[in-house]
């Protein structure tokens, strides 16, 4: 919005008896401050027949000085009913007044009075009415009147570059400095002041070391004015020690040059140079104001300070400051913060009029500290006092999803015209999120104006959470092609989705080179989303070389690594990565221990998984959740510890869930406890009836029984209760395309290719000794039909297709949504050897890596 030259319009200007009725208006209810000394000067005045505007100027200025501004406006249209002569001071004076009370539609008619009367080109009343209307959101009428005021001065650009800086138009501010130079005004230390504000504001470091050196240049500073800025805009760009060199040149210091530096230091994490400047501060006798209470206050709350925050609560009292809203609500987040929420809201109850930062900060603090059903009860309330949530507000309601539900916020959101600001879309987007409603979160998005990258990292998160590796390919590529460039963050979120089963094997490929272009590849989250990825795509080789790469590492990366390695069944060095972890000193959390236990489990280690476990809840005070319990009891249950593993459900503080009846019912089919079996399935029908999982491993624990009777019976209560059994699938990728395959399957176009092949594969394991074992096939059939089922499981197509459409030696991965059984188990092993291939297979419980003849999970899965 850069000022071009308009024409002069007169069509403003209105009758004095118009200006009369625009005033009366602000006198009614009459005003009830008091005017003080004024009055008896003003009476001998209105007896005096002086016609000189010097006197009203004079009573004028008075009331504008007393923020009088009503009074100062009842006056000027007394001035002008009696016929009293005005000039361009009386004009400048009544048009301050007016923008201090923020009426626009005065101001206009003030302006046309000021062009009628001749008073519209001077230099003071064009200053006058450029800051009014700047005042009153009328940056376009202000523009008007700087391109038609025929002589401007310093004073003049400065109030335009205030309004565009306090407008948030900072790239016009800039320009407009920049043009005001060309035309050889000289700046004065409010105008850099005003610049560097939007410096500051902007975080561009380049605008503010130019003008810092200008103002050198014409020799401000040491301007208190000057430097105040200076230090803020240093610190908003993260130089504190530039802001700690200016600060420390200056001869002369206000209060707010120490709060500028306080906050610098505090917004940059020098928690205990802020509070060593605090102090200095005050040992210097410069009385802290609420600013610089509010500063210490908020660094309480960063480092959750209690004690701190009580003696700075002290002061605040001590000072005066008591009824300061600012500092009040910054000493409710910090009682907040600590979990002190009593004391928080008896702060909140002082406040008299209670704003939407306040309330905001009040709902907050109870969703922090896990009472929604009070932070819900305060949005309520604060909707019955009239006051308006802002996006803020909505955005914390938000994070309380799915306890608060997010339909009901959403019908605020759209009622108050909140839901195309991108802050509280993005947040709503993330509640969906959490629900799993990946077709609303979409819908929200699309909605959503000026989308930035936190709302796309959003979307990706959602598709990665979902495991919809397409659809975050897609969102990505229309990112780029907004000319949106990827973060970190985002990046981070396309390799998640790209860790889904049915992702493209080289889709995470392709995003890993894109973060090395955008040299993002030795970022936190970017690299350990890479260590998750890759060992979730089962090149565990891959993420171990991600892993070693990173000079950083966090707790997630240590776990995302540690879980790799016990999903692949590399136990000795899950185990030794645990090890290293706690010799470290690393703080370890559930996971941690959920991924050690796991190891534990793929490789039998009982009584290492138990030694761990105890540790978890008595060493380092982990409470165990349901995970914990599950991965216990399938630690038991494959080694073959049934009554153990009973014992343990027995001994859980809450219900087991269906994972846990499902883990043992498999357990008990594997090893044949039939009684034990039948109590598992009970348990696990009455959690899931509609979930094939419980009906089919009973089915199939009776048919290894010979009990065909009673597998009869489980398959007609599947028919009667309409409960479809899960056909097992076998996919792989080749050539950016994945084929899947069913057990018995001639769907697929080189179906005749792939049973040649499988046939031939047959015969060379026959050759090597290979002998089907048909106690894997649960239906009863003949030998020769069942040994004919063994070789055509999905599993066995999907390595046919794989060794007939890839050259030879390349390695084959393969997924599969149910358990590898046995029998292909021994066979596949014998299949690296006879076709020289490595073969990785992920089925529901863990990856197998076979090679030469055996596999990683040696025979115990």
């Amino acid at each position: 919005m850069i000022p071009r030259p308009l024409a002069r319009s007169r069509g403003s200007v209105n009758s004095d008896r118009t200006l009369g009725t625009a005033v009366k208006h602000l006198l009614d209810p009459p005003n009830e401050r008091s005017t003080g000394g004024l009055c008896a000067p003003r009476q001998l005045f209105d007896g005096s027949p002086l016609r000189s505007p010097a006197p009203w100027n004079r009573l004028l200025f008075q009331h504008s000085r007393n923020d009088l501004n009503r009074e100062a406006l009842s006056l000027f249209l007394e001035a002008r009913r009696s016929g009293r002569p005005l000039d361009d001071s009386s004009l400048s004076c009544v048009l301050k007044a007016c923008g201090c009370l923020w009426d626009r539609n005065l101001g206009r008619q003030l302006h046309g009075l000021c062009v009628k009367c001749g008073h519209g080109s001077g230099v003071g009343v064009g200053a006058s009415l450029l800051d009014m209307y700047l005042k009153c959101d009328g940056v376009d009428d202000g523009v008007r009147v700087f391109d038609s005021m025929p002589d401007r001065n310093v004073v003049s650009w400065t109030s335009l570059l205030t309004g565009y800086s306090q407008k948030g138009l900072h790239d016009d501010a800039f320009e407009l400095f920049s043009r005001m130079q060309s035309e050889g005004i000289r700046p004065n230390p409010f105008t850099f002041a005003t610049v560097l504000a939007s410096a500051a504001a902007r975080g561009v470091l380049e605008n503010g070391r130019q003008m810092h050196g200008q103002l050198i240049k014409f020799g401000y500073q040491g301007a208190v004015f000057v430097c105040n800025p200076l230090i803020n805009m240093y610190s908003r760009c993260g130089l504190v020690e530039e802001a700690r060199a200016v600060f420390n040149r200056m001869v002369n210091r206000d209060a707010v040059s120490w709060n500028a530096m306080v906050a610098g230091l505090v917004s940059n994490g020098y928690e205990s140079e802020a509070v060593q400047e605090f102090r200095h501060m005050r040992a210097a006798g410069r009385k802290p104001t609420q600013s610089s209470f509010a500063t210490m206050v908020k660094l309480c709350a960063n480092l959750k300070q209690l004690a701190f925050a009580r003696q700075l609560h002290c002061c605040v009292v001590k000072e005066g400051f008591e009824l300061d809203a600012n500092v009040i609500t910054a000493l409710m987040v910090v009682y907040s913060k600590c979990s002190e929420m009593d004391d928080a809201f008896e702060l909140f109850c002082m406040l008299g009029a209670r704003s939407v930062v306040s309330w905001t900060a009040m709902i907050n603090g109870y969703i922090q500290n896990g009472d929604v059903s009070r932070a819900a009860f305060l949005f309520g309330q604060m909707r019955l006092d009239a006051v308006e949530p802002n996006d803020f507000t909505y955005s914390i309601l938000l994070t309380a999803s799915p306890r608060i539900s997010p339909f009901q916020i959403h019908a605020q959101i759209i009622k108050t015209k909140f839901q195309q600001v991108a802050s509280v879309g993005t947040a709503l987007l993330a509640a969906y999120t959490k629900l799993g409603n990946t077709c609303e979160a979409f819908c929200v998005f699309r909605g959503i104006k000026g989308k930035d990258i936190v709302a796309w990292s959003a979307m990706l998160a959602c598709y990665a959470q979902a495991g919809d590796s397409e659809g975050a390919v897609k969102l990505f590529t229309e990112m780029a092609r907004t000319g949106i460039d990827a973060n970190e963050f985002t990046l981070s979120s396309a390799i998640d989705a790209c860790a889904s089963p049915t992702a493209s094997a080289d889709q995470g490929k392709q995003f890993h080179a894109i973060s090395i272009k955008l040299k993002y590849e030795n970022t936190l989250c970017v690299s350990t989303a890479l260590v998750t990825m890759y060992a979730r795509r089962g090149s565990i080789e891959s993420a171990q070389g991600v892993f070693d790469r990173q000079s950083v590492r966090d707790q997630v990366s240590w776990n995302s690594m540690l879980m790799g390695y016990a999903q692949h069944g590399y136990a000795k060095k899950a185990l030794e990565l645990f090890t290293d972890v706690e010799s470290r000193g690393i703080e370890m959390d559930g996971i941690t221990f959920i991924g050690v236990i796991i190891a534990c489990t793929h490789a039998g280690l009982v009584e290492e998984g138990k030694k761990h476990f105890e540790s978890m809840v008595h060493n380092h005070r982990i409470g165990p959740t349901v995970e914990h319990y599950a991965c216990m009891v399938d630690l038991y249950s494959r080694a073959g510890k049934l009554e153990e593993a009973m014992s343990l459900i027995k001994e859980m503080p809450f219900p087991a869930s269906a994972t846990v009846w499902r883990t043992l019912l498999g357990a008990c089919r594997l090893h044949r406890n039939v009684e034990l079996g039948e109590l598992a399935a009970e348990k696990l029908m009455s959690l899931e009836p509609s979930h094939s999982a419980a009906y089919v491993l009973l089915s199939n624990m009776y048919a290894a029984a010979g009990r065909w009777a009673e597998r009869a019976k489980i398959r007609k209560l599947m028919d009667a209760r309409k409960v479809k059994k899960e056909a097992g699938c076998s996919w792989i990728q080749i050539k950016n395309k994945v084929h899947s395959f069913l057990a018995s399957d001639r769907s697929h176009p080189m179906s005749d290719k792939i049973y040649s092949k499988l046939e031939d594969i047959t015969i060379r394991l026959k050759e090597k000794g290979y002998q089907p074992n048909t106690d894997y096939v649960l239906h009863h059939t003949e030998e020769e039909h069942k040994e004919v089922m063994l070789a055509q499981h999905s599993e066995r197509l999907a390595i046919a297709f794989g060794l007939i459409a890839t050259p030879h030696g390349t390695p084959l991965q393969i997924a599969k949504n149910l358990r590898v059984c046995g029998d292909c188990h021994t066979a596949i092993k014998l299949i690296t050897e006879i076709e020289q291939r490595e073969i990785v297979i992920r089925d529901s419980s863990r990856f197998h890596h076979f090679n030469r003849g055996s596999c990683s999970c040696g025979d115990y899965w």
